[in-house]
């Protein structure tokens, strides 16, 4: 039988466009499993390491948490287990992306709005300044929170 193929960290890093300090980071914080050292006490990986970088990565890039990521994993290594879990914790995810998708809109609104309020003269006079001003900010709350008493 043929030994697996061993690679450096730094090979690791670019067969899977990963930084090495983040896949130390993944080691120390036990994500990533610790891998075998050479007799002059270097990291040696192996093509688990590759697929299990690969998929916190890809992981990663979808916006799961790291715990959120230990979870899959570990998940992972149970391939006859039924798949609610992960179902779950994919569902989870969704959720609160929806809730930011929502934030960020609301966020472009106020942006656009601010903007276009906006009639390109002095700063002084500036709308994006204005709305960005802690002076504002507060005025415009205490008026929301007037609003919304008003309406009780």
């Amino acid at each position: 039988m043929k030994a697996p193929a061993q690679i450096t960290i730094g090979q690791l890093a670019k067969a899977t466009g990963t930084k090495t300090e983040t896949i130390r980071y993944y080691e120390r914080i036990g994500l990533l499993r610790a891998p075998d050292r050479t007799r002059g006490n270097y990291r040696s990986y192996a093509d688990g390491h590759m697929q299990s970088l690969t998929f916190i990565r890809r992981a990663r890039e979808l916006g799961f948490s790291i715990e959120d990521v230990r979870e899959l994993l570990e998940l992972t290594g149970q391939r006859e287990r039924p798949c609610a879990d992960v179902d779950c914790i994919a569902a989870r995810h969704l959720a609160t992306t929806e809730l930011k998708i929502a934030a960020l809109k609301r966020l472009r609104g106020e942006l656009r709005s601010t903007l276009a309020a906006c009639k390109g003269g002095r700063i002084a006079d500036c709308r994006v300044v204005q709305a960005l001003s802690p002076q504002q900010r507060a005025g415009k709350g205490n008026k929301e929170r007037e609003a919304r008493a008003a309406s009780l």
